[in-house]
């Protein structure tokens, strides 16, 4: 199964997304992930581990994410022998990461999923130089209007544009697959938001070695 081939963002993640049919391991993960999850899930023949998505919206509600994951892990615990969270701290402020250390379950390493799609050490090492950049993933490409630009409200209200975005310079889109369409879909978004566009192939970078750990750990 291709990335390309999998069923579209809306069914993913607008209201989650369940295979919990079987498995030893669950993921309990970001629904912006899900692509890139099943992607790797199904390419490496993991079978044994079963994947849960909470919604994608949870990415514009930060606040909300650490009840989520909780409440998930309280739903599932008892049907698998490990769960494992797929999300960094995403906004939390550490809240996140003190819920998974409370619940005995481990969690992706890093601040965001900009971080590990490059690769922390990498993101860490850039540091300052790329403190005026906006980052986009595969899924903020496809769902760009849904993601940001609407809750921003520069549909209704588009003259607040600099507003938002006056101190970055850049968008850096990060690119999980080569897809020439997904790229012109970011340089488009680029162009909307005034700002020089810059494309970096990262592919699925730590969080591919993070689910490769946790699916080759003994039992």
């Amino acid at each position: 199964m291709s990335n390309e081939s999998l069923p579209d963002d809306a069914s993913l993640t607008s209201k989650g997304y369940n295979d919990t049919g079987k498995g030893s391991i669950l993921l309990i993960a970001c629904g912006a992930l899900a692509r890139e999850i099943l992607d790797i899930k199904t390419r490496n023949g993991w079978d044994h581990m079963a994947l849960t998505c909470l919604p994608a919206i949870l990415h514009v509600h930060p606040e909300r994410i650490t009840q989520a994951v909780e409440d998930a892990v309280a739903k599932h615990q008892g049907d698998f022998d490990k769960i494992y969270i797929v999300y960094a701290d995403c906004g939390t402020g550490g809240l996140l990461q003190a819920a998974c250390e409370k619940l005995g379950v481990e969690m992706v390493k890093g601040p965001h999923c900009y971080s590990f799609f490059e690769g922390n050490q990498a993101f860490q090492d850039r540091g300052e130089d790329e403190t005026t950049a906006f980052y986009l993933t595969d899924f903020l490409a496809r769902q760009f209007d849904a993601f940001v630009w609407k809750p921003l409200g520069l549909d209704r209200h588009p003259e607040l544009r600099d507003m938002y975005f006056g101190n970055y310079t850049k968008l850096v889109y990060q690119a999980q697959i080569d897809s020439p369409e997904l790229t012109e879909r970011a340089r488009e978004c680029a162009d909307r938001m005034g700002l020089e566009f810059e494309r970096r192939f990262t592919g699925y970078g730590d969080l591919e070695n993070t689910l490769s750990d946790w699916a080759n750990r003994p039992g």
